[in-house]
C-alpha cells in the first residue's frame, strides 16, 4: 500500500520527467518582421544578406551573389536572387527564406545587440531548417561553441527586447548595460582556441554549412 509521502514523490517525479520532455522537445521561433539588418547599394536602399541570395543556401549549400535586376522587396527590405526560380521560391514562403533575427549577426542577438551583417561565405548556417548569419566567421564560430544554449538566449532576446525596436537604441543601450552572461572577445577566444586543441568544439572548422536537424 502506498503511503502519501511515496505518492507525492511518484508525483514530484512525473513532473520533472513530463518537464525534461518538454525542454528536449523544444524548439525556438522568433517572430521575424523587423528590425533588419540592411545595406545601400545602388538603387536598393535597404538590401538584405549584403545582396546574397537567400535561396541558394538552401539549394546551392552556399553563398552567392543575388543578381540586382533580380529582386523582390518583401516587409519594406529588397532580396536579390540569382535566378528568377530562386525570386519565385522565396515569393512563395518568404518565412523559410528570410534570416533569423533580421539578418542581424546572431552572435550579437545572443547578447541583446542587434548589430553586423552577414551572408556571405563561412558567415551563415542553416540549423534545424532555419538560416542563420553572422557579422563574421569568429562570430559564427563563437556561437557555435554552444549553439543550443546560444540559440535559447538568442530567440528570448530577440522576442523580449529586439523585435519590433529601434535597433540603434537598442544596440546602444546593451553595450552599456551588458547582459548578464557576457564575454569578452578574448576571453571567447581564448575558450574557442582551447575547445578546438582538444578537439571538442561541437562544429570543427571545415564542417558543412548545414547542419541537420538531428
Amino acid at each position: 500500500m502506498s503511503t502519501p509521502v511515496s505518492h507525492l514523490r511518484r508525483c514530484l517525479v512525473a513532473v520533472v520527467l513530463l518537464a525534461a520532455a518538454g525542454i528536449g522537445a523544444q524548439t525556438w521561433e522568433s517572430p521575424n518582421a523587423g528590425p533588419f539588418r540592411t545595406v545601400s547599394d545602388g538603387a536598393d536602399g535597404k538590401l538584405m544578406l549584403l545582396g546574397y541570395d537567400a535561396v541558394a543556401y538552401f539549394t546551392d549549400g552556399q553563398a552567392v551573389k543575388g543578381d540586382a535586376a533580380i529582386k523582390v522587396e518583401h516587409l519594406g527590405v529588397t532580396y536579390r536572387f540569382a535566378s528568377e526560380a530562386h525570386k519565385a521560391e522565396f515569393m512563395r514562403e518568404p518565412q523559410k527564406y528570410m534570416p533569423q533575427f533580421g539578418g542581424f549577426c546572431s552572435n550579437g542577438i545572443n547578447y541583446a545587440v542587434p548589430w553586423g551583417a552577414g551572408g556571405g561565405p563561412n558567415t551563415w548556417r542553416i540549423y534545424r531548417g532555419k538560416p542563420y548569419v553572422f557579422g563574421g566567421q569568429s562570430s559564427r564560430a563563437d556561437f557555435e561553441m554552444d549553439t543550443e544554449r546560444n540559440l535559447a538566449l538568442a530567440h528570448r532576446y530577440w522576442n523580449d527586447e529586439v523585435a519590433g525596436s529601434n535597433a540603434v537604441l537598442t544596440r546602444i543601450k546593451r553595450l552599456v548595460f551588458r547582459v548578464p552572461h557576457y564575454k569578452t572577445d578574448r576571453a571567447l577566444r581564448e575558450e574557442w582556441e582551447s575547445k578546438l586543441a582538444a578537439k571538442t568544439l561541437p562544429v570543427m572548422p571545415g564542417a558543412p554549412q548545414v547542419v541537420p536537424a538531428n
